[in-house]
C-alpha cells in the first residue's frame, strides 16, 4: 500500500467517522477524532458483523485493503454512545 492509497483509507475513515458522530449526536475533536473513530467503528462493526453472521455491507477497496462503509459506521454509532455515555458532561 503506498501513500496514495493509505490517504484515501485516511479520508475514508474520517468521513465514516464523522457521520457516525453525527448519528450519536456527540462531536467532540476534529478531523483526526474522526479518523480514529472511523477505524475504531471499522473495527467494532466487523466483529458484530462476523459474530452474528450478517453480510458485508458496501465494502469499499483500496490498495488491496477492504475498508467496510456500512459496519464502520455502524460501529461508530456505537462506540461514540459508549463514549459519551462514559465521559462527564461539560
Amino acid at each position: 500500500m503506498g501513500l496514495i492509497e493509505f490517504l484515501i483509507l485516511l479520508l475514508i475513515a474520517g468521513i465514516c467517522g464523522s457521520i457516525g458522530q453525527s448519528i450519536a449526536g456527540y462531536n467532540r475533536g476534529g478531523c483526526i477524532v474522526s479518523i480514529v473513530v472511523g477505524f475504531v467503528g471499522a473495527i467494532i462493526g466487523t466483529w458484530l458483523s462476523r459474530n452474528f453472521g450478517l453480510p458485508e455491507l458496501l465494502n469499499i477497496s483500496v490498495g488491496g485493503e477492504s475498508f467496510p462503509i456500512i459496519w464502520s459506521i455502524i460501529g461508530s454509532v456505537i462506540f461514540v454512545v459508549i463514549v459519551g455515555l462514559l465521559t462527564p458532561r461539560r
